[in-house]
């Protein structure tokens, strides 16, 4: 058995090959090939753990991260699809914050216009920097602006992303400025309460919708929902356990499950996507078992190929 830390991943793992990766793996989950299963959570007074997995690409595997006041630990085990053999554990922080990146990039390579070259960013964070770096590379983007709390977060991260993503990275102070004028709205925050307004959106613009898996927890107001136009989600099941930005949207009656429909889905062919120029379309990301095992056995193999990372004996 192969152990990968993340050091070994970061060099392994490129965004190409990780919305790649996404893709197929939404396709496969629409035709019936890959298995979910959603996220589970168990705590101690100071310790939460999650688990998810799936079978994806050949192989079975589950993620597990432990949460604590401290941090947070990321590891993905595979194991064979045919003998059931497991085949490597690796440290997957660095995979994770590339899988959700992928699904975003995934999701506007299906969604926005084909002309979206602006981008409106919430966040600075590891999350946020996937995500910028993913949706760069599937639309020619030509401006993202970005804004936080923080100054100087937001001029750290223009300075860092500006030369991977292509493109000029603009800082922004004011919430509106990364709304207003943008074809594509992401949100990658850990903020419990809308970031924006939605009736700051322009007609056509797309959003991916990316930092909360809680139901108590909201970047979007119920006015988004009611403007989007087409909404998807990475799993419906999941959604209906974790998307905390429809919670209000469902109470209030402006949003119900059948308007809701799977990425994998659109990706597939077998649900409509955006239907014109001027429809507001809307991704939440959860973040799917799945994704984690497909991107994995990416990581995997090129691993194998290469010679990285350290044998386990048992």
């Amino acid at each position: 058995m192969l152990f990968l830390s993340e050091d070994d991943v970061r060099p392994l793992l490129t965004m190409d090959a990780a919305l790649a990766a996404v893709e197929a793996v939404f396709r496969d989950r629409a035709t019936g090939i890959a298995q979910n299963i959603p996220r589970g959570r168990a705590k101690t007074d100071d310790v939460m753990l999650h688990l998810l997995g799936g079978a994806a690409d050949g192989m079975v595997g589950y993620k597990a991260y432990s949460t604590a006041k401290g941090g947070a630990n990321f590891y993905i085990g595979l194991f064979d699809g045919v003998s059931g053999e497991p085949l490597v554990l690796m440290q997957a922080d660095v995979l994770g914050q590339m899988r959700t990146g992928a699904a975003s990039g995934i999701a506007t390579k299906y969604l926005a216009r084909s002309n979206a070259r602006v981008v409106g960013l919430f966040g600075t964070g590891k999350q946020a920097k996937t995500q910028a770096w993913a949706v760069s590379r599937v639309r020619e983007i030509q401006r993202i602006r970005v804004y936080s709390r923080s100054e100087e977060n937001r001029q750290a991260f223009a300075a860092e992303m500006a030369p991977i993503c292509g493109c000029e990275i603009e800082p922004v102070a004011r919430p509106e400025d990364a709304v207003t004028g943008c074809d594509i709205v992401i949100t990658a925050t850990a903020s419990k309460t809308p970031v924006f307004d939605g009736a700051l959106l322009e007609p056509g613009a797309h959003l991916n919708v990316v930092g909360s898996n809680y139901l108590t927890k909201a970047e979007i107001d119920v006015e988004t929902v009611r403007r989007a136009n087409v909404i998807a989600v990475d799993d419906i099941d999941q959604a209906k356990l974790e998307a905390g930005d429809f919670v209000a949207a469902l109470a209030e009656g402006v949003l119900s499950w059948s308007n809701v429909q799977n990425l994998g889905d659109i990706i597939a062919g077998l649900r409509p996507g955006r239907g014109s120029e001027g429809d507001v379309t809307l991704f939440k990301s959860l973040g799917l078992g799945i994704e984690d095992v497909a991107t994995a056995a990416v990581v995997y193999r090129l691993a194998m190929a290469k010679g990285v990372g350290r044998s386990m004996a048992f």
